[in-house]
């Protein structure tokens, strides 16, 4: 091997070093972007998730049930049979005759829960 080969041959090494050096910190910028915009994400996801859980919080609240777990719309039903309504089906707003119990009646308001 002569003195020309030897150069010739360090020379390709060095710029082989030097392209994998410019392409590790292409690597090494891009994976700090991503890195970043991971930190971004994982802080945007955060707050998104404490907005739901809000959100939740307040619709479970407005249709949470009241009075011995009626609903206001059932509790108004309630207060129409109470006041001697039929409040099914079959015989709505008919006056209930001798405050008499209306199996149809108590189904619509205290069945399928």
């Amino acid at each position: 091997m002569d003195k020309k080969d030897l150069f010739d041959q360090i020379t390709e090494v060095t710029r082989n070093t030097e392209d994998l050096l410019n392409k590790l910190h292409e690597t090494q910028s891009a994976m700090v972007e991503i890195m970043e915009e991971n930190a971004e994400l994982q802080i945007e996801n955060q707050h998104l998730r404490e907005r739901l859980k809000q959100a939740t919080a307040a619709e479970n609240e407005g249709t949470k049930n009241t009075k011995y777990g009626l609903s206001k719309s059932l509790q108004n039903l309630e207060k129409l049979y109470a006041s001697g309504y039929h409040v099914c089906n079959e015989f709505y707003g008919k006056h209930r005759q001798d405050e008499e119990e209306c199996a149809f009646c108590l189904t619509v308001i205290y069945g399928d829960r």
